[in-house]
């Protein structure tokens, strides 16, 4: 059921729990989360939406002439850490931003997604939910704390201990969670060495996001108690699979699925399909958005399960986008090359915005590719009409700039300052000399 707290239920939850802090939570444009962290003395303030900022310290945000900014909390995001100390347990509030006017912050990527949300309501649809796939490493870290490249196990696809030694990690993260309101759904090793995933059950896209970011922040806190460092970072090791955060998207109407037709051949909608030529259309202009930095890139290349491609099939896991099996209220569009590293409310903006223009504009997707992609040749894959997702940030980022739809899913003021942030990313990585180039060309010339 949705929650629907008051400012009387914070208050009296915070005294229940003996919280003696709250974390006003929010995330900036590049997907980090930031927090201003009060005592519980200051909590009625928070509540009457009176806490302000510096918005010029955040990345993207604002000038520092136009830096105050305000934290509306939204009351429903309650979650007391239970991690936290008992003599003084630490709460948490994700909050929106805004302007000192009063008017929603053009800059916060939560509200932005809401923004692009009243545009799929304007076309009659009341639901775009979402259920991600969240993958993540864990490293052991050194004598001195800090992350090393040591795995803590050998593990594969759904091993059991002793081969997998994060068991007793990932347990203690799916517990805490279910202590903070999770549904977890499932949680097993993942196919590379040091790889897990843990599955929650979907919610309504604003919802779903703020649980992608807690459930980052989870991962994170739990495996440091193991002496583990948690990585979400998309592709940290050479030669095995990366990590991948697949998007399960599902549109509703009044409470029924409006991907589901079962007079159909493949029982999907023909909203279903114009979804999906949505996502075809704007599959190579959103990858800066759900693949956002220069290691996204090191995953997504053949050989490693990871989509490479842009097509859709309802039978083989190679494509950008697999339609699993389940109908009814279950029916959805898994969209499989995001990775964990994008802003999620950034991602879902964009993913909705592509779907939604496909709806717009009656498209047809193309024919669905079954057979397995990364085994046909170039030509095989053009004469089908396949074409390859960007090979680098730079050239995603190039295919971004010249797409109108997603320049609109993120607004002026966030399509500016993530593309300017990410040019500067791609330049430093340009430019620097990497340890590969010096060990394959210091000697031979």
């Amino acid at each position: 059921m949705a929650k629907n707290y008051s400012k009387e239920d914070i208050k009296r939850f915070a005294e229940e729990s003996n919280v003696k802090f709250i974390r006003l939570q929010f995330t900036d444009i590049l997907g980090t989360i930031k927090n201003v962290e009060i005592p519980i003395s200051q909590l009625d303030k928070a509540l009457d939406n009176k806490m302000m900022f510096d918005g010029s310290s955040i990345e993207g945000f604002v000038r520092i002439e136009e830096s105050d900014m305000y934290l509306y909390p939204d009351l429903n995001t309650w979650v007391v850490f239970p991690w936290t100390a008992e003599k003084g347990k630490v709460a948490r509030l994700i909050c929106d931003i805004y302007n000192p006017d009063g008017t929603p912050f053009e800059g916060d990527p939560r509200n932005n997604l809401r923004r692009v949300l009243k545009e799929m309501e304007a076309l009659g649809f009341t639901d775009f939910n979402l259920g991600p796939e969240p993958e993540f490493f864990l490293f052991k870290l050194d004598e001195k704390g800090q992350p090393s490249l040591e795995l803590n196990d050998n593990g594969g696809y759904f091993d059991l201990a002793p081969t997998d030694l994060g068991e007793n990690c990932r347990r203690d993260i799916v517990l805490e969670l279910e202590e903070m309101g999770f549904e977890i759904e499932a949680s097993h090793h993942e196919v590379a060495p040091g790889q897990h995933e843990i599955d929650f059950k979907y919610a309504d896209a604003v919802t779903a996001c703020d649980q992608i970011q807690t459930f980052k922040l989870v991962v994170k806190t739990i495996a440091r108690k193991h002496g583990l460092h948690a990585t979400f970072m998309p592709k940290p090791l050479f030669g095995v699979n990366g990590s991948g955060m697949h998007c399960n998207l599902s549109l509703f109407k009044n409470g029924q699925n409006a991907f589901y037709d079962q007079n159909t051949e493949l029982e999907m909608s023909e909203t279903a399909l114009q979804f999906i030529a949505g996502i075809v259309k704007h599959a190579t202009s959103f990858t800066a958005i759900t693949n956002p930095t220069v290691n996204s890139y090191k995953r997504l290349v053949p050989g490693y399960e990871a989509p490479c491609y842009v097509a859709w099939s309802a039978r083989n896991r190679s494509p950008l986008m697999r339609i699993p099996a389940s109908r009814g209220l279950s029916t959805r569009v898994e969209v499989r090359s995001v990775d964990p590293a994008a802003n999620p409310y950034l991602a879902m903006a964009a993913l909705l915005a592509a779907g939604l223009d496909g709806i717009k504009n009656e498209l047809t997707p193309p024919a669905p590719v079954d057979r397995n992609i990364y085994i046909m040749s170039k030509e095989e894959r053009l004469a089908e009409g396949i074409v390859d997702l960007p090979s680098t940030l730079a050239d995603a980022l190039t295919e971004l700039k010249q797409d109108q739809t997603m320049i609109d899913a993120l607004g002026e003021h966030i399509f500016v300052h993530f593309v300017e942030a990410k040019e500067i990313e791609w330049d430093m990585f340009r430019t620097q000399v990497h340890p590969w180039e010096r060990d394959q060309y210091m000697e031979m010339y």
